[in-house]
Order: C-alpha cells, then sequence, then structure tokens
C-alpha cells in the first residue's frame, strides 16, 4: 500500500513538472493512436501494434495504456513522444497494481526512457491522427 502512495506522489510530481508544459505547447500535435513496435526476445519475432489512446492493448503478458501521443508538425523537426503506462499480466490473468513502466517515450530517442524487461522490448514508431 505504501509503494502505491508512493507512485502516486511521483506520478504528481512527474505531471506538474515542467516536461508537461514543453509537451503541451504550440510545437506538438496531438495524434489519436500511438504506433509501437514490439519485439519479443525469446522468438526475436519484430511485430507492430497501433494502440487508440485510452484504450487497454495486451501484448504477451504486458498490458498497454497509452495516456497521450504527441506529435511534431511537418516544418518543425521530426519526433513523436507517448505517455504509456504498462502493467505485467500474470499467468493466471491478473494483472499487478505497479505499472512496470510508467512516463514518456520518444521515437528519436528510444534509449532515454525505455522499457527494461526481460523477455519484451517496446518503443514509439509515430502517433497517427
Amino acid at each position: 500500500m505504501r509503494q502505491l502512495g508512493l507512485y502516486f506522489v511521483v506520478l504528481i510530481l512527474f505531471q506538474l513538472s515542467g516536461f508537461n508544459s514543453v509537451m503541451a505547447d504550440d510545437n506538438w500535435l496531438k495524434g489519436d493512436r500511438a504506433r509501437l513496435q514490439t519485439l519479443d526476445k525469446i522468438t526475436a519475432r519484430i511485430s507492430t501494434l497501433d494502440v487508440p489512446i485510452g484504450l487497454t492493448t495486451r501484448f504477451g503478458t504486458l498490458e498497454l495504456y497509452v495516456h497521450s501521443c504527441n506529435y511534431r508538425p511537418p516544418d518543425h523537426p521530426p519526433d513523436h513522444a507517448a505517455l504509456l503506462e504498462i502493467r505485467s499480466v500474470d499467468y493466471d490473468g491478473r494483472v499487478t497494481e505497479m505499472p512496470i513502466f510508467s512516463g514518456w517515450m520518444f521515437a528519436s530517442s528510444p534509449a532515454i526512457s525505455g522499457l527494461e524487461h526481460p523477455v519484451y522490448d517496446i518503443t514509439v514508431l509515430s502517433c497517427n491522427s
């Protein structure tokens, strides 16, 4: 329970930080869906998922939720950024309370903020409207 409270404090501080104001300025456009590239490290299978904003999608033993997906207009340097929340799903179908990843992922710099998971890699490719 204490970890859950700490998670919400961190999330609120993140939301109040200056980064979200940068994402909300006039240089970013909002997308309706995020295109994610997924890698299963066990089978070496790469696939592409189109995840709508606000809906939960399953990939293997992961549950993906996209809060926001923003992209630059054509007259700016290209970049796409998605605010993701990823939770682990147990083999009996229960979703963990604490996300294993929660934050922004950038298409131009996937190493800045990425999912660290022993089986799966997920990166943002683009935001579509």
